[in-house]
């Protein structure tokens, strides 16, 4: 198998093994817990794709890897980083425009990663040395693509229920 071939084999498997986690242990035991609750750890985890940040620094990857590439996966990244600090702080507070934080993050988030991937296919990501930052489209944005959905699926099935965990404050003023 050549580089592309791995590469593309390890996304896939990757992508369902975390699905598999996610609908096996991690969704059922989120049911039962409020949703605030529920999107603070997953929101958490994004806040990790710090880690993407390392596409712009030449010592760690290729330093001809295309800016086309780099510079939107880098930045794509920090901005999923800062919204989902600002959905965490505001689920916390039980803010009422909490979920449209959220609704926000998870949109940039996966269209970032969308975008990524697009751009990694059409420049050939796997011609250029990567180095540890292999593991960042192989298994990283495998999990947190996972997470997405999980998000999306929380949002969806659960967002009306919100409104009885706001605070007794703001819950009354949207009554």
């Amino acid at each position: 198998m050549n580089s592309t071939q791995i590469f593309g084999l390890q996304f896939a498997l990757n992508l369902i093994v975390f699905a598999l986690i996610v609908r096996w242990y991690i969704a059922p035991r989120l049911s039962a817990v409020p949703l605030h609750a529920a999107l603070t750890p997953l929101l958490l985890l994004h806040a990790l794709r710090t880690v993407g940040l390392v596409f712009v620094v030449p010592a760690v990857v290729d330093p001809n890897l295309p800016r086309d590439f780099a510079v939107p996966a880098t930045y794509g990244d920090l901005a999923a980083v800062l919204l989902a600090l600002a959905a965490i702080a505001a689920l916390r507070a039980r803010l009422a425009g909490a979920l449209v934080l959220v609704w926000i993050f998870n949109i940039e988030g996966t269209l970032d990663f969308l975008y990524d991937i697009y751009q990694g296919l059409r420049l050939g990501l796997t011609d250029y040395q990567l180095g540890v930052a292999w593991y960042i489209p192989t298994f990283v944005v495998p999990a947190l693509l996972v997470i997405h959905i999980l998000i999306y699926a929380l949002l969806l099935k659960r967002s009306r229920d919100y409104r009885t965990h706001l605070s007794p404050t703001l819950a009354e003023s949207r009554v």
